[in-house]
């Protein structure tokens, strides 16, 4: 994680495996031009890994962004067609690199780095973020929003609760397994303690999380685990291992675990604390909306049920390939349910469905879907048949522990999303098993003198060229970081310059339209502060950053809304020019086709109409003025500012009374307690 970067965690990680593939493509290059033969290791997993990465260029091919398909979308990054080769090139790197000796070294790094990110992140429970040091040189946790507060969820150095319990319901099951390979676990050894401790702390963490998701992993993962070792070594075996008194005593801290720290949910922690269940009214009442004093923010499994319903609706609209590769963020608006207007996150950018299945069908469509689940199960299917099959114990237990997380891989998935390291191991731990399933392996000899030095020559640049570009597409978001810091503060000159720099280094509809905002503000900025200059240049070329970013990403709403933003700060350099006015309202109406359910739409256009009755008094612009308020609290009926600004326009046209009629609403339905509302009743 870097504090830098446009996103701290993901970014970051996603750019250092980049890298590690990289290296490994030049170690491989070097290696083959040192034997002069090229070894490739054919695996049972190879027709439905090339049948998943076909469905996923196919999408790329036909997406609605291309640069994001590919990229990944920009704040997460991965899961664009990029990464996904990236972790099917370490999938056969692993397997034709690699043996199966080495696996317990890798697993064992894995439980170290687990560790290290609980250690780090467990002083920001008691309110002494390791980060907030790093990053502010100051020993707290104030460097985090509210949102984030690591003394109520803890995530460390993985950005999200949900990605931290993710990582540890993985590790959790591959503590299990050095627990129990080996000979007969004796009390308090170095390893009990060790392993023991590990599960333990593992467990500790992962309800200091409070992630629902997680919770559930670890539990299907662990019935997976004990069904698994009960038909692999017999009911004897299995009371004799799972009943005894050494591992019965760590069941026991979790239970005490629970206990003490809680789960965050407030059935299970009101039936530890023996007190009586409330009942909760759950029912909802159309006729009324509740007033802002009794909403709370909304569960995120409601919110969650809202959008997963959108993503199946993208699924049918987009039914072959989907609408392109991690493009969620703008298609969903395509079809984004109205009653995600009346959640507490109705203006969030929902970047993923949160679901990893329903999001591959909206983003890949049923071919993508179909053959992502056709992987997964094939893979299930194997590390049975190896389960059943091997005959070494410590193998068998090795299957069935990396079984159970990938279990937990595919609940945790069900629930949110795959990020960097959660990807990382769904193609790693396949790769394991890959080492022992080899179908056959393929030599091609380099018969020809000094062939090797040409290939090792050609593998050295080849390898130099993806190095240079990682490097410049992370410089590159480095100024645009800092453009961002610099826009929030007003200086738009120096984000325009950072952002030039950002520009020439890669090439991104991301960076296109912040540079444009950048630029039109800063265009408004110069008139007020000399009223002769010549702005032309900057108005020409605002317009034409945001109609480049357009042509990059033209499903995107979000840039057709900052268009309309921009061509009204054009207009307020010329307030006698209603052209930028009539291109801003044409601007929204594309946004309007794209995205139907926006509240915020037709909010902005009844603004812009009542901009344009002002200058020529044209009923025809009084009726789309409240027509188009009209249709913004239609779509958000608990819209406290569609309200007052409707109440705004009916004052403006002497309905007085209807204005009144308007505020009361926000009084009675809404929030009792507004005092800008009843601040302007007093004035009607």
């Amino acid at each position: 994680m870097y504090k830098n970067t446009s996103e701290l965690f993901e970014f970051n990680k996603m750019i250092f495996i980049y890298l590690v593939a990289v290296f490994l493509f030049i170690a491989w290059t070097i290696k083959i031009a040192r034997e002069k033969k090229f070894e490739f290791k054919r695996t049972l997993l190879d027709i439905p890994i090339l049948i998943f990465l076909i469905s996923q260029i196919l999408s790329w091919v036909f997406s609605i962004d291309k640069y994001t398909s590919f990229f990944g979308f920009y704040g997460r990054f991965n899961g664009g067609l990029l990464s996904i080769i990236t972790y099917v090139f370490l999938y056969y790197a692993f397997v034709n690199l690699f043996d199966f000796k080495k696996i317990n070294k890798l697993l064992r790094a894995s439980l170290l780095s687990a560790f290290l990110v609980i250690l780090w992140g467990l002083p920001g429970k008691f309110g002494y973020d390791l980060s907030c040091w790093i990053f502010l040189g100051e020993l707290n946790n104030n460097c985090w929003v509210d949102q984030f507060k690591p003394s109520e969820r803890l995530f460390s150095t993985l950005g999200q609760p949900n990605w931290l319990g993710a990582f540890l319901a993985i590790n959790f099951f591959i503590a299990i397994y050095f627990l129990l390979k080996g000979k007969a676990l004796k009390f308090l050894t170095k390893k009990y303690i060790l392993y023991g401790g590990f599960i333990i702390l593992s467990f500790i963490v992962i309800l200091f999380t409070r992630s629902r998701s997680s919770y559930l992993g670890v539990l299907l993962g662990s019935i997976v685990f004990l069904i698994l070792y009960l038909k692999s070594f017999g009911k004897l075996e299995f009371k004799r291992t799972i009943f005894n008194k050494k591992y019965l005593l760590i069941v026991l801290l979790f239970v005490i675990s629970i206990f003490i720290f809680k789960t965050g949910i407030g059935k299970i922690d009101s039936f530890q604390s023996f007190e009586r269940l409330k009942p909760s009214d759950n029912s909802v009442d159309n006729q009324q909306i509740k007033s802002n004093e009794d909403i709370n923010i909304t569960e995120s499994f409601d919110i969650r049920k809202i959008v997963w319903k959108g993503a199946w609706q993208l699924g049918l609209k987009y039914p072959l390939f989907g609408s392109g590769v991690e493009t969620f963020a703008y298609s969903y608006y395509f079809v984004r349910p109205q009653e995600h207007n009346l959640t507490s996150e109705w203006d969030f950018i929902y970047n993923k469905a949160h679901n990893e299945y329903l999001n591959y069908l909206a983003t890949t469509g049923f071919v993508g879907i179909t053959s992502y689940l056709f992987l997964i199960f094939f893979v299930l299917f194997i590390f049975y048949k190896s389960i059943v099959s091997v005959t070494d114990r410590n193998k068998k237990i090795l299957y069935i522990c990396l079984s159970a997380s990938y279990i937990s891989i595919l609940t945790t998935n069900f629930f949110g999303f795959s990020t960097t390291t959660i990807n990382f191991f769904f193609y790693l731990i396949p790769a394991f098993l890959g080492v022992n399933i080899v179908k056959k392996e393929k030599t091609l000899k380099l018969k020809k003198s000094g062939s090797e030095i040409y290939l090792g020559v050609i593998g050295g640049l080849i390898g130099l060229y993806f190095i240079i570009f990682l490097f410049r597409y992370y410089a590159a978001d480095l100024y645009y970081a800092k453009a961002e810091k610099l826009s929030k503060i007003g200086d738009y000159q120096s984000a325009v310059q950072t952002l030039d720099q950002a520009l020439k280094l890669h090439k991104s509809h991301v960076y296109l339209n912040s540079y444009a905002l950048n630029l039109a503000n800063l265009a408004v900025l110069v008139s007020y502060q000399n009223e002769k200059a010549n702005l032309k240049e900057f108005v020409d070329f605002s317009l034409e950053k945001i109609n480049e970013a357009i042509s990059k990403s033209p499903k995107n709403v979000n840039y057709l809304k900052n268009k309309s933003k921009i061509e009204y700060l054009l207009y307020q350099l010329n307030t006698e020019n209603f052209t930028y006015i009539n291109n801003a309202i044409e601007s929204l109406k594309k946004a309007q086709e794209v995205s139907p359910t926006d509240p915020k739409i037709p909010y902005s256009l009844s603004i812009f109409y009542s901009i344009l009755y002002d200058s020529d008094k044209d009923n025809k612009y009084k009726m789309l003025t409240l027509s188009t308020v009209e249709r913004a609290i239609e779509l958000k009926p608990d819209y406290r500012d569609g309200y007052f600004l409707k109440a705004q326009f009916l004052d403006k046209f002497g309905e007085k009374q209807k204005a009144k009629e308007a505020l009361n609403y926000i009084l009675n339905k809404i929030n009792s307690n507004d005092k800008d509302v009843k601040s302007y009743l007093d004035t009607l």
